[in-house]
């Protein structure tokens, strides 16, 4: 395994400076990807910069209707959060479902959401509750944000630094998760905003990643009810296939976790 020198900045201003001035540096956040790529020497840099001890990109603020959390806050403190619970109950769920405890209290939002994970949880979310994302340097919608299998918009360097959320009048997350990993083989939230709109997103499936279901969003904005997607189906073919599902297994599956996204509405509700 190759040496790397470890560092933690106090700031985000200093962490961004030591990145520019380092061969090849990573950053590192709760580590559940980086440190298991570094293991199988997948991954080697030169130089580890730690956010986690950042403390300005800790936090969680509810404030007109924007539900905020920063980078550097563990999914325990979200699903724990009694802020969080009163905004959005599901996000709340979405956290707590996430891998084990010890993943819980070490892994971070901003973390996930930067490395883009085909199967993490909250990509979904931030999707579906017309997230954006702000970095060290500007602000991304996250219909933007989201490029494609482990990619983001993010340009070498860049920090993400708080994350927020549109508060809906109501929403609801489904999980069908794989018993060993705990990742999601499929999952769909499900938000819905005053005056009618709704937004679906679904994680676990896509080939590409992440996704928002558009015709799903159409058939729900017009009749918000689990039988009005009777007659949709996803593509197999733009579906993720691996011993654990396969395409169509997969499609028929995320067309499932919205119908019960629809009905678990105010919570999460996972399935094993």
């Amino acid at each position: 395994m190759r040496p790397s020198t470890y560092h933690r900045p106090a700031t985000v201003a200093e962490a961004a400076k030591l990145f520019a001035g380092l061969a090849e540096p990573a950053y590192l956040s709760g580590g559940h990807t980086l440190i298991p790529a570094i293991k199988q020497r997948l991954a080697a840099p030169s130089d580890l910069i730690d956010l986690s001890r950042i403390k300005e990109l800790r936090g969680i603020e509810l404030k007109d209707g924007v539900l905020a959390i920063g980078a550097a806050t563990t999914h325990a403190e979200v699903a724990v959060s009694r802020v969080v619970a009163e905004a959005i109950p599901a996000l709340a769920g979405l956290a707590g479902s996430i891998g084990d405890p010890m993943v819980r209290h070490r892994g971070m939002i901003g973390g996930s959401i930067a490395n883009n994970d085909p199967a993490a949880d909250y990509p979904a979310a931030a999707l579906a509750l017309a997230a954006t994302i702000e970095t060290d340097r500007r602000t991304i919608a996250a219909d933007d944000f989201f490029v494609g299998l482990l990619e983001t918009a993010l340009a070498p360097g860049e920090i993400v630094t708080r994350i927020k959320f549109t508060v809906p009048m109501t929403a609801g997350y489904a999980k069908f998760r794989n018993p060993a990993s705990r990742y999601a083989m499929a999952a769909a939230f499900v938000a819905r905003y005053a005056g009618g709109e709704v937004r679906v997103a679904i994680t676990g499936t896509g080939a590409n990643g992440v996704f928002r279901a558009s015709a799903f969003e159409a058939a729900l904005s017009a009749n918000f009810a689990a039988t009005a997607i009777t007659k949709l189906s996803f593509d197999p073919g733009e579906m993720l296939a691996d011993i654990h599902g396969s395409a169509e297994y997969r499609a028929n599956l995320a067309k499932v976790m919205i119908g019960r996204a629809v009905a678990a509405q105010g919570r999460a509700a996972i399935f094993d």
